[in-house]
């Protein structure tokens, strides 16, 4: 007797439609395996179960795939054609750039195909390879879903998230092409969304996903890429190559996907696509583990600084290593951890030139080396480096947010708020409103900032230091007694470091608790004899406190230290009491913010 299975049909559908497994029905479909378990989990798609693990865990039937496909194509056309009858007739595509993170374009084993077809003096064309698709709506913006790690071990996450972000690096620098920054997308790692679904969050017309398999000495990446609204199909592709021919996947992987999207290439953007150099796996491996470590504490900082350093002896010519080094150097000197800027700027100033001295193009060394150059208030300088780094790779995140806040120290609000919302239009699930909340907060407009900061938290509800600048607002409003709480739970995240402690400070003094301000303040004086505690730490306590000739003790010890709050000198709202007084026109006058 012929064996039975529960749901099975009847026993007339000819055998050789059945399709025996995941990777059966993945081909029939010509998708990724990941995507038809998600579409059978989430949507709906008729897939069966044997009882027996000896024939394998699923099965499907093509002709109920195909029923399925169509009745599915048929309520995504419907559902696109209701967004298109909604849109006004005028409405225009926005195609602002967008961030990514550091530029990998550097780092590939092999040679680079050609991207593109001239078309006229210095620009060229990637087109699509198939005709049938030029009628569809052009392709202006993308969003690389992290690649699944299909290798069988948890280790090598970081290994396929590498990946994701090489091929982010290669197309963002692509001016006609707005691209997602990591950190967005990083939101739907292992997501059981539709593309549809994932598009609409995202506002893209496209999304690439796949997979990575690492084992044994051979690598495997599975890429796709889909048209947003409709989930259509437009391209896909496997490779297989040798481990050591790894990186070259993603240069590959990045070019073949440009050439399906219709965007135009300046002849330098070209330039920047095709470059490439060889590096060995053990070398860029150690390069990722640095850079997809996590963590704010100084431990885990450090932890960092020696995956690069150990890079960078291995390769001591491979550039994105320095700017690694320089970031964690950078992130040294935050409020997160307080060191020392005497000591880390000029480890910053070296590892980033260190990188444009092997790279000139690495757009976050500029950004990196742009920031420092504003806390020395250099401000041409810096804004010279800002504009490169826009140059060099036009969906830059970093530096849209770096421009946004240099332009906020010269007192241009409303263009700093432009840059921070072509930010936030490449890094739309990021943290970018944190940059908007610190504006709007130095704009007086507290409750748009409280807001916004709001909105922060409720998506990332223990970002310390979007609790850190919620406090700032609700200060500024007038609400002390509401900063508090926030504020003694930031102390407690960021590990009572000195820009935490400084601003409950602040808090108590604006809530009338005048002693346990001083209580604070005593505790950053005794700390500052034995560690780095910046000077710039005492000036809004004393100001909250009404003693400002002691604040103006604390600038000037600011000021010989060079401290990042003095960046903010011509615009923050803790100042004003003392704006009118003749030290502080002084002040202002030898920062260069006059």
């Amino acid at each position: 007797m012929g064996e039975t299975f529960p749901d099975a049909a009847p026993s007339v559908r000819p055998p050789e439609t059945r399709l025996d497994s995941w990777k059966e029905i993945a081909a029939y479909l010509n998708r990724d395996v990941t995507t038809v378990q998600r579409w059978e989990k989430r949507e709906g798609m008729p897939v069966h179960r044997h009882q027996h693990d000896r024939l394998g865990s699923v099965y499907a039937f093509s002709s109920e795939l195909d029923a399925w496909v169509q009745s599915r194509r048929l309520r995504l056309e419907e559902e696109e054609q209701e967004r298109l009858a909604e849109t006004p007739v005028d409405a225009e595509v926005d195609p602002r750039p967008t961030g990514t993170s550091r530029a990998r374009a550097w780092i590939v084993l092999g040679g680079v195909a050609v991207l593109a077809l001239i078309v006229g003096t210095g620009t060229y064309v990637m087109i699509r390879s198939r005709a049938g698709y030029t009628s569809e709506p052009k392709i202006t913006s993308l969003a690389v879903l992290p690649l699944s790690n299909l290798s069988g071990d948890p280790a090598q996450e970081y290994f396929a998230d590498g990946m994701t972000e090489e091929v982010i690096g290669r197309l963002s620098m692509i001016r006609g092409l707005r691209v997602i920054s990591r950190t967005s997308v990083m939101r739907f790692k292992d997501t059981h969304m539709s593309a549809p679904e994932i598009a609409k969050t995202l506002n893209v017309d496209a999304i690439v996903e796949g997979s990575v398999i690492r084992e044994g000495g051979r690598v495997r990446v599975h890429a796709q890429l889909i048209r947003g609204a409709t989930d259509a199909h437009i391209w896909s592709e496997t490779y297989d190559r040798e481990l050591r021919d790894a990186l070259a996947l993603e240069s590959e992987v990045a070019q073949s996907i440009a050439r399906r999207v219709e965007v135009t290439v300046t002849g330098e953007e070209r330039a920047r696509l095709v470059a490439a150099r060889r590096v060995a796996p053990e070398v860029y491996e150690s390069y990722l583990k640095g850079q997809f470590a996590t963590g704010d504490s100084r431990a885990e900082v450090e932890e960092r600084i020696a995956y690069f350093e150990e890079t960078i002896r291995k390769d001591p010519t491979f550039a994105p290593a320095y700017v690694g080094l320089a970031e964690e150097y950078d992130n040294l000197g935050t409020i997160f951890v307080g060191g020392s800027p005497g000591e880390l700027r000029p480890k910053v100033i070296s590892a980033a030139r260190k990188a444009l001295e092997l790279d000139p193009e690495l757009a976050e060394a500029h950004v990196l080396l742009a920031g420092v150059l504003q806390t020395q208030w250099q401000w041409a300088e810096a804004e010279a480096e800002y504009k490169r780094a826009l140059e060099l790779n036009p969906n830059d995140a970093g530096a849209h947010l770096g421009l946004a806040d240099w332009l906020l120290c010269q007192g241009r609000m409303e263009e700093a708020l432009a840059w921070a919302q072509r930010a936030r239009a490449l890094d739309p699930l990021g943290v970018s409103g944190i940059s908007n909340g610190w504006i709007l907060f130095h704009a007086r407009r507290y409750d748009a900032a409280i807001r916004e900061l709001r909105s922060v938290l409720a998506v990332h509800p223990d970002y310390a230091y979007a609790q850190f600048m919620l406090g700032f607002a609700l200060i500024g409003n007038g609400q002390s007694g509401e900063a508090i709480p926030v504020l003694e739970k930031t102390v407690s995240i960021m590990h009572r470091s000195p820009g935490s402690i400084e601003l409950l400070a602040t808090a108590y003094a604006h809530a009338g608790r005048r002693t346990g301000a001083l209580r604070l303040i005593d505790e950053l004086k005794q700390r500052r004899q034995t560690s780095y505690i910046p000077a710039g730490a005492f000036i809004n306590p004393y100001l909250a406190l009404g003693d400002y000739d002691q604040a103006f003790a604390w600038f000037e010890r600011a000021y010989k230290e060079q401290s990042n709050i003095l960046q903010f000198l011509r615009v923050h709202p803790f100042f004003d009491p003392v704006r009118g007084d003749p030290r502080f026109a002084d002040l202002l006058h030898r920062v260069g913010l006059d």
